[in-house]
Parts: C-alpha cells; structure tokens; sequence
C-alpha cells in the first residue's frame, strides 16, 4: 500500500508537467527575435519519421515560461509547508490518518484543476498549493511507518521498493497523461485530472480501511512475527517514544550530509521531472503522445535500477564485508555522480533526440542507486526519530526543489534554445556532484549516540536530578 500510495502522489505531481505541454499555445509565446525559430529544422526536415516529431495542436493558455515555472512550482510550496508538522504529529499520534485523508485530500482537489485552470492561472496555482498540502504527509509518514516495521536488514530492499513507487507512478502518468491528452475525454488534457483523481481517492480509502499504524496493533499478525520485528527494530528495550532531542540532530554532522544530499537530489530531480516534457517539446520537438511516452523511459529505468541497486545494498550489508556506512556511501555516489555525468553528457547532444533521450535514461536510471543511500539513512541513524528526520530533510529539500523550475523558467523565457537549456542541466549537474560529494565527507550510518534506548532512562534520571536541584535552590533561595 505504501508503494502504491507513492505511485499516487508522484502521479499527482508529475500529470501538470505533461498537462502544461497541452494547456498551453506553445508556438504563440512571445520569443527573443534574435533567437533563430527552430534551430534543428534542417534535422528535422530530414527525418523521415514525420508521425514522432509532428507539432501536436496546441493549447488554448497563452502563459509565458516563467509564468509555466510558477504553475509548476506551486504544488511544492504546499508540499513543503506540511512537512514538519506532520512529520512531527506522526510521532505523537500516529501516521496512518495523516497519511491518508492528506493524500484524499490531494486526489479530491486533483478533480477541481480543470475548472481553476479556466477561471486563470491564480485560482489554478491555489488549487495546485492545496494538493500539495495534502501530499505534504507522504515522505515522513511513509519513514515513520517503515521505521516501525522493517527490520534493519531488509531496510535497503523494502525502503527503496517503497519509494520506488514515485517512479513507477511516474512512468504510468507520463506516458498516459500524453494520451488523455491527445485521446481523453472532456476536451483531452482535463481527463488527466479526472482519472487520476479517481484512482487516488479509491488508494486512500482502501489504504485507511486495510493498513494498521504498527505490528502490536495490527489484529492477525502472527505472535512470532510481531516479536521479531519489534525487538529487530527497538531492540531489548523494546518500543520507547522519548522526547525528541533536537539539540542533539541539529548538532549531529550525519543528519546535515543526509540533508545536503536530499537538497541536491530534490533539485537535480525536479528539474527533470517537471521540466523535461516541456524540453522535448520544445528542443526535440516531439509530439503530446510520443513526450509523454519517452519522458517517461528515464523513470521506468529508474525503477528498474533501483530495485536492483537495493538488493546489492543488502547483500553487502548482510556480507559484513561493507559497513553500513560505506555502502550507503557507494551506492550514493553511483546515484548522484550517474545523472550528473549524463545531464552535462545530453547538453551536448545538438539536435539527436533519440541519443539525448538515451543519454539520460542511463543516468536518471542510475539515480535510482539513492533510495538505497541517503534516502534510507534516516532510518539507520535514528529508527525512533526517522519520521521527525525525513520531515526536517524532506521540507528543505523541496524547497530546494521548488527553485528548479521557477529557475528553469527564467532562464529559457523567451530564448528556448539549446544553450538555455544547458545552463540548465548543468546548474543542476553541479548540485547534484557538489552534495553528494559532502554526504561522502559527513555520512554515516551508524545508529547515533542521541537514538540510543538504553541512554533514555540515564537521561530522565538526570533531568529528574536537575530538577531536584531546582527545586532545592528555590527553596533555600526563599528561606534566606
């Protein structure tokens, strides 16, 4: 249900990015006039496979880039206001709920998009921040959950089939946005909105209806099971929620490279997800359907790799050959140094769709090799505060994010052209390299010092001792 559940938000994020090819009048937007029309018209005049790169009708909105970056940049701005708060309330009364009536939420106002849209771009905007909103308790519920229910070595694996499902429902949107778009009820791209709506709305209701919070309140789980996963993830001391130590986490150097890396990731990672459709409109000049269709192969390579890197992750794990802090470190670097390599390698492609899209297929699908890095560390440095962490990591994270496109806009307004677009790919080559090289510096993923069970009662016994204290002073402060 988790993974499905990530399918579901990602698809809510990623149908505007598809959606806008088609909203928008793409060939009436105001251009430089220095800049030539189309600089591979002669490539395209001579491919003989005039079906793929014929220009697809265009839309009815006439919204500049930045104006575009904005709309698509508006979802996050929701998404990263809820992070911390739920992340936080997760802790305290549970995830499940939060989880899903926010994703009910998100998939509810999903049906309102084609209605905003036509009363203009601000009430389309609001409607977009509100989904987000509701979306914002995916990431740190879905860590709070998996903190309570997989054991340590098997976190690689089930962590990244989990968050496997953000491509997975990338790769089902993309393609199937492109068609509804082209073949869709309701004037084409509104049917986006209405399918997608109904099927979220469908998860969250089975998932509030079939999921339980944790194994000692699940009713039939088997009493060997529930006793193996709760002394593997809590250890003798069993289940604890003691106090978050705050002062602890921000002072702890693994909890910033974990943070930097998701920084740079969510960046590098947005710039794609919500950008790259437009760029194949735009420079490779491929139609609604066929976008839709290859935008979505990086993705479903992504997919694929990181099932794959995640049992690699485990069995060096289980080896005791590599620590888990060198093999989150690995296999890190694998999945933020490949797409770095390959988004400078696509800038420079010229006017080859199929290399470019060959190009970054390798390397978004390389990227897949973090949900078995950084994107599980939480859980092996805090197990009891991985919801709280991932909350913390993920808000600043989008925020990073939300940069990508409104960046992305301002930098190809008015000038699409190829070299526009590789200041944007390699703005987000560097990030990508430069983050991940400080998580190699600062990573770790040991279980810190703050997270440790049997420390919990040394420290309640020496704030009840200070408080002792206290009092003591107080009132020997009142006899004098």
């Amino acid at each position: 249900m988790l993974f499905l559940g990530m399918a579901n938000a990602y698809i809510m994020r990623t149908n505007m990015s598809v959606a806008i090819v088609a909203m928008v009048n793409q060939t009436a937007l105001e251009r430089d006039p220095t800049i030539p029309d189309d600089e591979c018209d002669g490539y395209y005049t001579l491919s003989t496979n005039t079906t793929t790169h014929s220009i697809s009708n265009e839309g009815s909105f006439l919204w500049s880039t930045s104006q575009q970056g904005y709309v698509l940049s508006s979802f996050f701005y929701g998404y990263v206001i809820t992070q911390i708060p739920f992340g936080i309330l997760s802790k305290k009364y549970g995830a499940k709920y939060f989880l899903g009536v926010g994703m009910l939420i998100n998939s509810v106002f999903g049906f309102l998009v084609p209605l905003s849209a036509n009363f203009g771009i601000f009430s389309l905007i609001t409607i977009r921040f509100i989904q987000g909103l509701g979306e914002g308790p995916i990431v740190p519920c879905t860590h709070a959950l998996l903190a309570k229910w997989i054991p340590p070595n098997e976190r690689s694996r089930m962590g990244a089939f989990v968050y496997a499902g953000a491509q997975f429902g990338t790769v089902i949107s993309m393609p199937l946005s492109g068609v509804l778009s082209e073949y869709g009820f309701a004037g084409g791209w509104p049917s986006i909105f209405y399918v997608f709506g109904a099927i979220g709305t469908l998860w969250s209701v089975a998932f509030l209806w079939l999921v339980h919070e944790d194994p000692e309140s699940h009713p039939t789980i088997p009493h060997d099971e529930r006793k193996y996963i709760i002394s593997s993830v809590w250890g003798a001391a069993g289940v604890s929620s003691p106090p978050v130590p705050w002062r602890s986490i921000l002072k702890s150097a693994p909890f910033w490279a974990i943070l930097v890396a998701h920084m740079g990731q969510n960046y590098g990672y947005e710039t794609l997800m919500t950008e790259l459709p437009t760029f194949m409109k735009q420079v490779l000049h491929f139609n609604i359907k066929a976008n839709g269709t290859y935008s979505s192969l990086p993705y479903l390579a992504m997919w694929v790799f990181s099932m794959v890197a995640s049992h690699i992750a485990d069995m060096m794990i289980s080896s005791e050959r590599f620590t888990h802090t060198t093999t989150r470190k690995i296999v890190n670097t694998i999945g933020q140094f490949g797409p770095a390599v390959a988004l400078i390698a696509a800038s420079y492609t010229g006017c080859d769709p199929y290399l470019t899209v060959a190009i970054l297929t390798i390397g978004v699908g390389l990227n897949g090799a973090i949900y078995s890095g950084f994107k599980v560390n939480h859980l092996d440095i805090s197990p009891r505060f991985a919801g709280i962490l991932m909350s913390l990591t993920n808000c600043l994270a989008n925020l990073a994010g939300l940069l990508a496109p409104i960046v992305a806009g301002y930098v190809i307004d008015k000038r699409p052209t190829q070299a526009a677009w590789r200041v944007v790919f390699i703005t987000s080559a560097c990030v990508y390299m430069v983050c991940c090289s400080i998580y190699v510096l600062l990573g770790d993923g040991t279980r810190q010092p703050w997270d440790n069970p049997s420390n919990d009662q040394i420290n309640l016994e020496h704030k009840k001792n200070k408080k002792k204290k206290k009092k003591a002073k107080d009132i020997e402060d009142t006899v004098q």
